[in-house]
Order: structure tokens, then C-alpha cells, then sequence
């Protein structure tokens, strides 16, 4: 193929039309065989795109590389060397929780493998499996009912009628009296903290709310384009938002009301599409699935608590997935995740043999989860039941072959040596006959067959995964009201600005999330002080995703009567009596 690259190059040096006789061909797929190997001869244009889409296709899957290149060199130089990863499996130091020894590790998750399927094929042949039947014809899975009672609607309708009205600039600088999370906005060159904390917010603010300098200017009297402009040049940038978010998160995750919503030990993580407009339409991608408007993707992780504790821009066309170990292996908050959620796009095979070799249990919501296969260890054992879901079996000998190369993508992984997501792409742009992603998907086919194993004998399992995924649609549909202007469109050009309008939206939306959880156990005790009854038992179903009661529209001012003070709160709206 860099043959023909070659030859195409010297072509169009020497302004020549016709492809040489000894042209090379060998490189040329059986689907493109038709177009470019015509009766006439070799079709040069249909030559020049098979060698380009044939380059662009080597260069993701590392099986060619650049020179120098940071995102297209040698999928070797990705990983820890080879010397370190042999140190560290010697001394029993691999930073990965699971067995190392591959004949030990693939004796514990086969025997559990055969276990369950055998108890999930009694199950099933008992008609035993809670809301679920296997039959010829496939899978049925009786919906879950309606999670939240009447009883708990009422308290989120009462709690809802007392919380405060308030600006929004007034509660970013309440939160920011709480937490200082300002003070992590330090000068690029010197260190030195914001001089004018009011200007440091009215940046952030364009940002999160998709006004812009210019606007927000006009917005906000006092303030020019160039005061801000300055100040987001020196002062706002990936890691400072990223400090600045995990303060706001370890706040609310210390706060004694987020425990009625969870422990802060499960997630999930959902893309949320915006179109790309003006100067930036060029930079979008088109997914079918958003419609035929070009869009970027905001991929952010939400902690069972609600809080937002990473996001990442990337383009609609690449499916969900990639970026699910991102958010919990480089976020800086002080939870620790152990069981994450996604919808269908968030899993491949590889993800699951990824999440388990570092840590986490991973339960995406399968769609059509009947069409999606089981694999057996031996192709001899009879699950009769289950035979309409069972796809093959598991080819072991490939994991064994590769199990140290597993292990050392893993190792690097996990200690930073490159991203997951990098590491992703790739491997699913690999050839099919590449010995380490073919081990992977088996490993991952282990995985993702005792994922639903467990699916079909748990409904509790069901409700987490339902209750976690709907935490993050609800908090979707709260940025989509933050990120009202422009019509909700990206209309920056550089990548750089549009992950500061990511990252500004979804540090607003935490301090939302923490004002809200603060106020909102305030409420519970006012109620409870004014003669109503709230069961302890019903306050996991209120939600500090709210913000009828915010004002996010108007004049940005940041009035220095209207804070607070420390230890101080905004009073409650009136109460009616019991």
C-alpha cells in the first residue's frame, strides 16, 4: 500500500494521468476490486481513494505509523516497556484486580461461568427466571413498573413549592463561599489565584451557559470583551476546570443528605448530542441517530448521587463506548466507582474484558439483549434451554497466547501510559486476524455472558441499571436548559473552546447539584418542623437535578449584598401548614 502511495505521489509530481503497468495491487480489498479493476484496465481515481481509505484505515489500527506522531505512532510506544512490565509481573505489582496467573485466572471465571449457566439453564427450564422467559423464539423480559410511589411524589411536589428562588450568579457565588472552588483558577504563568473573583465567574458563566465573551459582556455591565477575554486566556483551562469540578464533587459527595441517593460507588454515563452551527458546522459529524444535522457529543459520568464528575467532547460518529473508562480512570473527585452503567452504545467486548481486568463491574442496558449472544466454554455441554441465546463457544487458546500482551495493554491503561479511549479505537479498528484484539473479545465475551447471566436471575440488578441511566438522563435535560443560548447550538470552531463550553457547563451544573442538595435537606427539616411527615424512606426519590426555581436568563450581576455569608442560608418559601 505505501507503494502505491508512492507511485500516486510521483504521479502527481510529474502531472502524469495513467497508471504505470507494474502498479501494485495486492493491497486492493475484494470490495473494491469491482471499482477500481475495470475491462480498460485500472480506474486511477478509484485507485487513488481505495489507497487513501486503505492508509487511513492502517494508520487507526497502528498496523502503520507515524513518525513522531502522538495519536498515530507505534501502537508499541503506547504501552509500558516491556523491561517494566516484566518487573512488575515478577514482583506481583500489576496495578489490575484480578489474578495474574492466566491458567489460574481462566480456572475461576470458567468455573463460575459454568455454574451459572447451568443454574440459569435449570432456571429457564423451570419457567423459574423472575419477569423473564426463554422460549424458541427468543427472550421476553417483563418492563419494570413505575419506580417512584404516589406517596414520594407528593414530598417532591412540597419540597419543590419551599426551595428558594434564586439567580444564578447568586448561586455560584454561595457555592463558591462553601466550597472556593474559584481558587483552583490559577494564573498559567504565575500560580497566582484571580484577582477579580466576579470576572473569574462571568467566564466560566459564557462558557457554561453558551452566551460567549462578546455577549456576555453586554450582559453584564462593567465588564468588556477584553477584560474576559484576558482572563479566560490566563486563568481557565482543562486542568483547572478539572480541580475546580472535583471540589464541587467531593463536596456534595461528603454531604450527609446525597447518601439517601447512593454511596458514591456506582455511575453511569450517557453522550448528549449538540448541533454544530456557523463557524463550528464544519467540525461536527452526522450520526443517523441525532439526525441529519452535523453535532459534536458532551460524554459525560454522573455518580449514583447526581453528581457530574467528568465530561469529554467528542464526535457523534464514534460510538459511546470508547470513552465509558475515561471517566472513571482520569477524573479527580474522591469517589471510588465500583459497578458503572451505559446504555447500548456504551459496550463492546473489549470494554467488558477492560472494566473487569481493572476493577469494575460493568451492567450496560442491553437493547434487544435476546439477539445478544452467550458463549459456553465447551461446545459439547448441553444447555437446552438456553440454546436460542447461545452464539458459539469461547476460543480460550487465543487468551492464553496473548495473556501477557493482555495484561501489559491493561498495566499501561491504568497507570496513564495512554488513554483507554485511544487504546479502544484502535483495538476496534484492528484487522480481524490481530491475535491481541481477538484475545481481548474473548476475554470479553467471559465477561459480557456472565453479565447476563446475572440480567436474567436479577431484577434488583435491572432497577440499579434503570435508576442509574435515568439519573443521567435527568441530568441532560438539565444542561440542556443551562446551555440554552445560541439555540443550544456549538458555534466555536477550535476544539480548545468547545471543551471550555463542556467543561463550564458541567462545573455549573454540579454547583446546581450542590446547591440544590444543600437546600434540599433544609426543606425535608422545615417540613418536618412544620407538622408533615417525611419518611426518611422516600427522600432517595428527590432529585437536586431541579431548577424551575433557578433563574438563568437576564442581566449577569454579581452583587455583593446578595451573598450570604459563611454559615449562613437563603430563608425557605413560605411553608402551608400540615
Amino acid at each position: 500500500m505505501l507503494d502505491a502511495i508512492e507511485v500516486l505521489r510521483g504521479m502527481n509530481t510529474d502531472n502524469a494521468r495513467k497508471l504505470p503497468a507494474d502498479a501494485p495491487t495486492g493491497f486492493i480489498k475484494p470490495r473494491w476490486q469491482k471499482l477500481v479493476m475495470t475491462d480498460a484496465g485500472i480506474d486511477r481515481r478509484y485507485y487513488e481513494l481505495c489507497a487513501l481509505s486503505e492508509l487511513k484505515n492502517s494508520l487507526r489500527s497502528g498496523d502503520i505509523w507515524v513518525q513522531g506522531s502522538r495519536q498515530f505512532k507505534d501502537f508499541e510506544d503506547y504501552l509500558v516497556p516491556p523491561e517494566k512490565f516484566t518487573s512488575l509481573k515478577q514482583s506481583s505489582e500489576l496495578p489490575l484486580a484480578v489474578a495474574t496467573d492466566c491458567e489460574q485466572y481462566l480456572h475461576e471465571r470458567l468455573t463460575l461461568l459454568e455454574a451459572q449457566l447451568a443454574t440459569v439453564n435449570r432456571m429457564a427450564a423451570a419457567n423459574d427466571l423472575p419477569d423473564a422467559i426463554i422460549t424458541e423464539s427468543g427472550l421476553k423480559i417483563t418492563p419494570l413498573d413505575a419506580a417512584v410511589p404516589d406517596t414520594a411524589q407528593a414530598l417532591i411536589d412540597q419540597t419543590a413549592m419551599v426551595l428558594p428562588h434564586v439567580k444564578i450568579t447568586e448561586l455560584l457565588l454561595e457555592v463558591d463561599e462553601w466550597t472556593g472552588f474559584t481558587r483552583h483558577f490559577t494564573h498559567l504563568k504565575s500560580g497566582d489565584l484571580a484577582k477579580d473573583k466576579n470576572l473569574l465567574l462571568t467566564t466560566i458563566l459564557a462558557d457554561a451557559i453558551n452566551l460567549g465573551l462578546t455577549k456576555m459582556a453586554e450582559s453584564c455591565p462593567g465588564t468588556t470583551y477584553a477584560k474576559l477575554a484576558w482572563l479566560q486566556a490566563w486563568h481557565t483551562r482543562d486542568e483547572t476546570y478539572s480541580t475546580a469540578l472535583a471540589e464541587l464533587v467531593n463536596a456534595q459527595f461528603r454531604h450527609p443528605f446525597a447518601g439517601h441517593w447512593g454511596d458514591g460507588t456506582t455511575s453511569s454515563s450517557d453522550g448528549q448530542n449538540f448541533r454544530t452551527a456557523s463557524k463550528a458546522k464544519s467540525t461536527g459529524h452526522i450520526n443517523p441517530k441525532y439526525g441529519s444535522s452535523p453535532g459534536r457529543t458532551f460524554y459525560t459520568h454522573i455518580s449514583d448521587q447526581y453528581a457530574p464528575f467528568h465530561t469529554k467532547v467528542v464526535n457523534v460518529g464514534l460510538r459511546d463506548s470508547t470513552y465509558v473508562l475515561d471517566g472513571l480512570l482520569y477524573h479527580e473527585s474522591d469517589l471510588r466507582i465500583e459497578e458503572h452503567y451505559t446504555d447500548t452504545a456504551g459496550f463492546t467486548d473489549h470494554v467488558f474484558a477492560l472494566m473487569h481486568l481493572l476493577g469494575f463491574r460493568f451492567a450496560p442496558r442491553i437493547r434487544d439483549l435476546g439477539d445478544t449472544k452467550l458463549y459456553i466454554p465447551k461446545g459439547d455441554a448441553a444447555y437446552d434451554a438456553l440454546k436460542p441465546m447461545i452464539g458459539g463457544t469461547l476460543n480460550i487458546k487465543h487468551v492464553r497466547a496473548h495473556w501477557d500482551e493482555i495484561l501489559r495493554l491493561a498495566t499501561s491503561i491504568k497507570q496513564g501510559t495512554v488513554t483507554a479511549s485511544l487504546m479502544l479505537r484502535k483495538l476496534g479498528s484492528y484487522p480481524r486476524q490481530n491475535g491481541l484484539a481477538v484475545a481481548l473479545r474473548e476475554l470479553g465475551r467471559i465477561e459480557r455472558t456472565l453479565f447476563i447471566l446475572d440480567w436474567l436471575q436479577s431484577v434488583e440488578l435491572r432497577r440499579r441499571v434503570h435508576a442509574g441511566l435515568n439519573k443521567g438522563e435527568a441530568r441532560n435535560a438539565l444542561a440542556r436548559a443551562v446551555f440554552f443560548n445560541r439555540l443550544g447550538e456549538i458555534r466555536d470552531r477550535s476544539f480548545e473552546q468547545q471543551r471550555y463550553r463542556a467543561s463550564g457547563l458541567n462545573l455549573v451544573t454540579a454547583a446546581i447539584v450542590l446547591w440544590n442538595t444543600v437546600y434540599l435537606e433544609r426543606a425535608a427539616h422545615a417540613l418536618r418542623g412544620n407538622g408533615h411527615a417525611v419518611d426518611d424512606s422516600l427522600l432517595q426519590y428527590l432529585s437536586p437535578l431541579g431548577w424551575e426555581h433557578i433563574n438563568l436568563t437576564g442581566d449577569y450581576l454579581w452583587r455583593s449584598s446578595a451573598k450570604i455569608g459563611a454559615g449562613k442560608f437563603r430563608p425557605l418559601r413560605p411553608l402551608q401548614p400540615a
